[in-house]
């Protein structure tokens, strides 16, 4: 990648979109971290040496300003990752309308808002790669995290499409990959450990922030539609997918080996 292209991570103040931001700084891109709270971004900006912007990542036209500024300073863009993305477990009916809202614009329209900014940027000057850190609950059901799932199956069904669509305009500079992590400690889960709701996504592998950005690094050295992380839970997902009757029917294990990760987790302390 040619140096001080220009690179931009949304939902970049902590956590996974941090150690992204850093990734990209170190192969030389000029990068911008945003976020929608300012203190953060601005801190891990002014430690990564980055720049900073406050950006909701629902407002396309904050979105394409943001882009067209990091075209501006660095004098194209190279990179885009979508990270940004909002958890509320709970049944669908027991969440208010505002808050299925936020889900579904933050981590579905934010993702489309995103990329088709980044694409605008990219085609026909020298190409790019969107990175959309999306989960396996883009893959399969989730009990306890239903309009979550559906958001992420909105995002990975858009990219998946948008991907076959430029291919179909014959753009091949232009790449989209989705990384599909199984659960995260970071903070979206740091206040989940009392929730049989959220139990799904301590079932796994409960990865760190840097697994996901070392899966970011590798799609952007090897380009690849969909990467589960890891790949053996990314192979279960897609096997509950192919035959619902038994993914349904696993649920309930899955929610108890969940419950006792919570619970040993809680008893050593980690909850920040």
């Amino acid at each position: 990648m040619t140096a001080k292209a220009g690179a931009v991570v949304t939902g970049a103040g902590r956590g996974v979109g941090k150690l992204v931001a850093r990734m990209l700084v170190e192969r030389g891109h000029t990068v911008m971290v945003t976020d929608v709270d300012e203190a953060t971004a601005t801190a891990t900006a002014t430690e990564l040496g980055a720049i900073a912007r406050v950006l909701d990542v629902r407002d396309d036209e904050a979105v394409a300003a943001a882009r067209d500024e990091i075209v501006a300073r660095a004098g194209r863009l190279d990179v885009w990752v979508n990270n940004a993305g909002v958890l509320v477990t709970g049944p669908a009916w027991e969440q208010d309308a505002a808050t299925r809202r936020l889900m579904v614009e933050v981590n579905a329209l934010g993702t489309i808002n995103g990329t088709v900014a980044a694409i605008q940027a990219m085609r026909g000057r020298g190409g790019g790669h969107v990175v959309n850190v999306v989960s396996l609950a883009g893959i399969t059901a989730v009990v306890g995290e239903a309009v979550y799932a559906a958001s992420k199956h909105a995002a990975i069904g858009f990219s998946l499409s948008t991907l076959a669509d430029l291919r179909q305009a014959g753009v091949r500079d232009v790449d989209i990959s989705c990384v599909c992590p199984d659960g995260i400690w970071t903070p979206m889960l740091y206040d989940k450990l009392d929730d049989p709701a959220a139990a799904l996504s301590f079932s796994g592998t409960l990865l760190q922030p840097a697994d996901i950005a070392a899966a970011v690094a590798r799609v952007l050295d090897r380009p690849k539609p969909v990467t589960t992380v890891p790949g053996w839970r990314g192979a279960l997902a897609r096997l509950a997918d192919a035959f619902p009757r038994f993914g349904l029917r696993a649920i309930p294990v899955m929610v108890a080996q969940g419950r006792r990760t919570q619970r040993k987790l809680a008893e050593r302390g980690l909850r920040d």
